[in-house]
Formats: structure tokens, C-alpha cells, sequence
């Protein structure tokens, strides 16, 4: 499971026009119901040999590479991936493959990645040297491991869950889907992200494995990459904005040779998105906004820059540190929190709490706050899957639409009225 910030999950991960949506009865992703927004209601050198699909541990990149091993110019068609917010990722397509380049897998990453997709039917006529390359693959492909929960609402939304065939840390999966390939014995336990069992993982050897990195010293990646599987890196959680994270089901599109499919459902998401901002516009009040809480003798919330002051700045709520800027979490004191939010109308994502008892044990002058005292405090930490795992911190990446909605829900229910949480629940 990726590292997760003590606030907010960000810091760490046939469809029909998506708009205001009804009750959630599922977790899956794909298990929603849209209806329209209305007001009040919204994937050697020489010859391609079969091992192609297994090469991926990269070599010092040749500066006397043949003539003919270059890679030609890119072709503009239909299939070439048009990008609106991500940053972090590109595709380029030419005649007979396409390339894929990870530029920003991690924070301050140093080197970006290059990997060859070459549709299996092109692969007897194709000639590339593997030293371009950090890594080749046969596309679509047929099985992989991912090793963040963000990644399996991708999968889900494109109908490929089924290729899923290992995770590190299965009990945090909440999509009802993967939970019973999991429980029918399809999804292999791979232990921890940190350390993967890569006995287990060369049992099932994937296609490929999706990684994601804090600086890109993960031994384990490294045993996988050498045993023959392609480690492509996922880079989502670094983009700076919501949309550019979910973005990324365009990453697993052309995995899967879902292209089309992937820049739909992104589209839809953009339109509910786009939909749910606009009309938060049209109320008149704003409610001040606190977030956070302390961890031993700080108090972490996100800064008026991030993703997360994004969301509530689009859902038209005055967040009460917007005019701060940051890449990471702001680090206050108690006291200095408690004299800029002490009468802030709504307490956001307050850690990992899910009660108001819970909450005061920890911290017994949280009852100072006039939220806290108005009962008006919101958290996604008891909206679980079946064993446990945090279904905001899977969905809500993918779903920035989602989560929007859920807060213009909070801080303006008049505008959503007959529109249920997804993810956040109001403490008790």
C-alpha cells in the first residue's frame, strides 16, 4: 500500500454521461449510477524475439547504438494519447509500437523511464535494440500486479480486473470485484510494498508489474526487474492537481490497447467534475474550513497549493490557510491553529479518526473548536471494503468527481439534495 500522509490520501497513490451521482450501493468503481447534473439534484536487438515481453532491466544506454536501431519520428494518428493535466507521463506512437515515458515517477525524480509497447501482432516484424529501452512488452496485456490500491479503480473502469493477479497487502482492496477474485484465489498475497515476496511473484509472473516510488530504491523492484518482468513506474500521486492524477486511467489504456475507452471515461469524469464546480458557484454563503489534525506535537493540513486545498476551493468553501503556499504539509502548532480556525463552521478529514470520543481521547482540547462542538466534523476513515481497507484512499483518486461532490454535499447540501455521501461520513 502506498505511504499515506496522516491527513490526507493524496500525498501518497458501457459508461453513460457521468453527472450527479445516486447513492452509493458498491465500492467498485464500475458498480455507480449517473444520472445528468441538475440544479438541486449531479498499455532483440535484432529481432523480436517471444522474450521481448520479458526485458526489462535497464542497461547503460549505448552512445554507439546501430543506425537502424533508432527510434523513427512519431506519428501523429488517432491512436497518438492527447494529454489535458498529467505531467508525468506521455506516449508517443509510431508505425509498429508505441513508447511510453515515465518523467516524473517520484518527487524530485532525477531520470525518467522509457518503455517499448509493441502490439503482439507486430511483434515478428518489429527490430529495436533493447539498450533504448528500460523496458518491452507485448500489448494488450494479459496479467498483472500493481502495487497501490489507486491502481485498481483503473482497472476496474477499463474491465480488466480480471488480469489482476498478485497485490502486496490484498486486505486493503475495498473494490467488491477484486475482493471476490481475491476470495475465489485469483489475487496472490505479495506481503509488503517495501518487500515484496518475489517467490509468490515469480510463480504468477505477470505481464508487467506496476510500481510507484519514493526515490526509486526499492530493492524488490530491482530482484523483479532481473528476473525477466517488466517494473514500469507509476507516477499519479506526484501530479499537482486532482484531475491530473485521474488522468492517469489513460496510463492503463495503453497497456491494454483501451485508449478510446480511457479518454471516455476521463472525459465524463472532467464534464462531472467541471459540473459540480460550476454550480457550487451559485450559493451565496461560504463556510470556513478547517482540516487536519495534531500527530504527537504538530498539527499537519495540506497548504493553500495542494490538491487537497484544490478540492475545496472548487467546492467554493473557505479553506483557512488557501493563501499558503507548499509542496508538502503545513506544520503548525496547536495554539497557532486554534487562533486562526477556533470558530471555523467545518473540521475536515481529522486523521484517522472515526469518532468523536476517539478524537477527544487522543486530544482533550479538540472540544475547544466550535466544529467540534457543532458535531459539523467529516472523515472517510470508517467508509471501509470488507477487510478494512480505507475505499478513499482506492476510489477517490480516480474519482476526483466524487470527491468533490462529496464536499459541495458538506459545506452546501441545498445544492445536492438528494445526493449521498461516497466517501466521507459526518463524526459521532
Amino acid at each position: 500500500m502506498r505511504k499515506r500522509s496522516i491527513i490526507w490520501p493524496w500525498k501518497n497513490k458501457s459508461v453513460n454521461p457521468i453527472g450527479s451521482l445516486r447513492p452509493l450501493k458498491s465500492k467498485s468503481a464500475t458498480n455507480l449510477t449517473f444520472e445528468p447534473l441538475k440544479p438541486k439534484l449531479l498499455k532483440s536487438a535484432v529481432c523480436l524475439f517471444i522474450a521481448i515481453a520479458f526485458l526489462s532491466c535497464k542497461s547503460d544506454k549505448s552512445s554507439n547504438a546501430s543506425e537502424n536501431s533508432k527510434i523513427p519520428s512519431a506519428t501523429i494518428n488517432d491512436e497518438t494519447l492527447q494529454l489535458s493535466y498529467a505531467k508525468g507521463f506521455s506516449v508517443k506512437t509510431f508505425e509498429n509500437f508505441s513508447v511510453l515515458n515515465v518523467s516524473n515517477p517520484w518527487p524530485n525524480a532525477d531520470e525518467s523511464y522509457k518503455y517499448a509497447l509493441i502490439p503482439r501482432e507486430n511483434a515478428a516484424k518489429i527490430t529495436l535494440n533493447k539498450e533504448d529501452f528500460d523496458g518491452m512488452l507485448l500489448t494488450p496485456i494479459q496479467s498483472i500486479v500493481v502495487t497501490s490500491t489507486t491502481h485498481i479503480p483503473a482497472l476496474e473502469l477499463l474491465g480488466v480486473e480480471q488480469s489482476l493477479v498478485g497485490f502486496p497487502g490484498i486486505n486493503y482492496i475495498s473494490s467488491e470485484k477484486v475482493r471476490a477474485r481475491i476470495d475465489q484465489g485469483h489475487v496472490r498475497e505479495l506481503g509488503k510494498n517495501e518487500g515484496i515476496n518475489t517467490e509468490v511473484l515469480l510463480e504468477v509472473r505477470p505481464d508487467v508489474v506496476i510500481a510507484f516510488g519514493v526515490d526509486g530504491s526499492n530493492k524488490s523492484m530491482d530482484v523483479i526487474a532481473k528476473a525477466g518482468i517488466p517494473v514500469i513506474y507509476n507516477g499519479d500521486w506526484v501530479e499537482k492537481s486532482p484531475l491530473a492524477k485521474a488522468e492517469w486511467i489513460k496510463f492503463f489504456g495503453v497497456l491494454y490497447n483501451k485508449q478510446k475507452k480511457a479518454d471516455s471515461i476521463f472525459n465524463q469524469i472532467v464534464t462531472g467534475y467541471e459540473e459540480a464546480k460550476k454550480l457550487a458557484t451559485t450559493v451565496n454563503h461560504v463556510p470556513t474550513i478547517l482540516a487536519g489534525a495534531m500527530y504527537k506535537d504538530v498539527w499537519y493540513l495540506p497548504s493553500g497549493t495542494s490538491p487537497e486545498a484544490q478540492f475545496l476551493n472548487d467546492a467554493n468553501l473557505n479553506y483557512l490557510w488557501r493563501d499558503t503556499e507548499g509542496k508538502g504539509s503545513l506544520e503548525l502548532s496547536f495554539e497557532s491553529v486554534f487562533q486562526k480556525a477556533k470558530n471555523a463552521e467545518l473540521w475536515l478529514s481529522p486523521s484517522y479518526y472515526t469518532s468523536l470520543e476517539a478524537m477527544l481521547k487522543a486530544n482533550t482540547h479538540y472540544d475547544q473548536f466550535e466544529a467540534y462542538k457543532n458535531k459539523s466534523v467529516y472523515s472517510f476513515a470508517s467508509t471501509v471494503g470488507a477487510t478494512g481497507g480505507v475505499t478513499y484512499y482506492e476510489l477517490g483518486m480516480a474519482r476526483p468527481d466524487l470527491v468533490l461532490k462529496d464536499m459541495i454535499k458538506i459545506g452546501h447540501p441545498e445544492l445536492l439534495e438528494d445526493y449521498e455521501l461516497n466517501f466521507f461520513r459526518k463524526m459521532k
